[in-house]
């Protein structure tokens, strides 16, 4: 690794791309696959706030069909299907079950006519849904509550290593050689001069600055955008964000007995996931209001306690506690204010904005579609700076050879942690156990 990468880096860039989650780390991707000078910076680690902290699924959004979002569900189902075939060694398709009692809020026959239009959304590339009795249901989780119990419905998704597929886009947006990455580099300010930016960086582990020019700037900052801009001496940025925690809880395998994904749907209205993933057992998210820093956020008390109680109502046969959590995670979904408070109702819709003619905000969205935020921003940028678009790019499969293959049932070989120290932006400790560890 580079001792000092920032005082390596060029002094000029057509483009400095701010946020090195999902949604920077496509817009970078796609910009250097159409030629152009980049340059991505994260104040902390690729992909270690909002884009590690999801419920590590490539997924259409099968809720958002009660809100009548259809397009968006088409567009997730059609990013879910296609990231299938470009990284298969990152994500893997999985059968949901969705259990079905006689006190839910959706009877059977809504799940199906939902479920059939969720594959009708993915122009029928989903494997296709079914409804399973009583008996196919508790064969299958065999924990599952008895009581009112009338079947499922069983739709298909992805399981994604969000984490490693944020590293292997940029990797992959690296073999362009006019391009740079850098982790742990903070936005200390910018300011625009005539047609330029000046942006200026330190090095979160050196404290080296370096002030870099480019044409554009690229804020694909998720839930810190508003703060970074709101106080701009050159911006009139209104706030725009509904920050809504979301917590995620690790526990024991076996600690349910379950081999394929569930979906609770409590009466509150909420989703929660329960997602068996290699040794460990996935279950969240909660969704909260909240304040404050947004960076390395853990669950409270009161979001565990929520996810065991539901956990409880769902498989009181396994008494899951505390004491079966190994791990747990939070992190902030950027929601975009649609003149609705109610974030359970608010879409995941990407809005794009322009504040200035070389500023460009990319903001909301779901992981799933972060190629097609990716896309509206690059092709933008391509037409501004005269450079030739090519929209097929960004469909082609990551170029670069794996150094570790999160699902394939073995643990990282130090040759591949010698590969993965030098080739994968580590410069922390930490940088290396979020490459190789799932509970992270």
């Amino acid at each position: 690794m580079h001792k000092d990468p920032l005082l390596e880096t060029d002094l000029y860039y057509d483009v400095v791309v701010i946020g090195g989650g999902i949604v920077g780390a496509g817009v970078f991707r796609d910009l250097s696959l159409n030629g152009v000078k980049v340059l991505l910076v994260d104040k902390k680690d690729f992909s270690s706030q909002t884009s590690s902290k999801s419920s590590k699924m490539l997924h259409g959004g099968i809720r958002y069909l009660e809100n009548m979002d259809f397009d968006l569900v088409f567009e997730a189902l059609h990013e879910k299907n296609l990231w299938l075939k470009l990284a298969p060694h990152l994500c893997y398709e999985s059968a949901f079950y969705m259990p079905v009692f006689k006190d839910s809020l959706r009877p059977k026959w809504m799940i199906k006519i939902g479920l059939f239009l969720y594959d009708l959304l993915s122009s029928f590339q989903n494997s296709p849904h079914s409804m399973a009795n009583k008996e196919e249901t508790k064969k299958a989780l065999p924990h599952i509550k008895d009581k009112g119990l009338s079947g499922a419905g069983i739709y298909h998704d992805a399981i994604v290593d969000d984490a490693r597929l944020t590293i292997e886009v940029i990797l992959d947006g690296l073999v362009e050689t006019n391009s740079r990455a850098i982790n742990h580099i903070g936005l200390e300010s910018f300011e625009f001069v005539g047609h330029r930016v000046n942006v200026n960086l330190k090095d979160e582990l050196t404290s080296n600055t370096k002030t870099i020019q480019c044409k554009e700037i690229v804020m694909a900052t998720g839930p810190f955008t508003d703060e970074i801009l709101s106080t701009h001496p050159q911006l009139n940025w209104k706030k725009k964000l509904l920050p809504s925690k979301g917590s995620h809880i690790w526990l024991k395998k076996g600690s349910i007995d379950i081999s394929s994904p569930l979906v609770m749907t409590p009466n509150d209205g909420r989703v929660i996931f329960v997602i068996p993933q290699k040794e460990h057992i996935l279950v969240g998210t909660t969704e909260e209001n909240h304040n404050g820093s947004m960076f390395d956020l853990t669950p409270n008390d009161s979001e565990i306690d929520y996810l065991l109680d539901n956990l409880d109502q769902y498989f009181p046969d396994a008494k899951v506690t505390k004491e079966h959590i190994i791990g747990k995670f939070a992190g902030i979904r950027p929601l975009v204010s649609e003149g609705d408070s109610d974030k359970a109702k608010t879409a995941r819709h990407h809005k794009y904005y322009q504040p200035r003619n070389n500023l460009h905000v990319i903001m909301g969205g779901k992981y799933t579609t972060f190629r097609i935020m990716a896309k509206d921003v690059a092709q933008n940028i391509c037409a501004k700076l005269g450079f030739t678009y090519n929209s097929i790019l960004s469909k082609k499969p990551l170029r670069i050879i794996p150094n570790f293959k999160p699902f394939s049932g073995t643990q990282a070989t130090p040759e591949q942690i010698e590969k993965i120290k030098s080739q994968e932006f580590v410069r922390t400790d930490e940088d290396l156990m979020r490459r190789i560890s799932v509970t992270d």
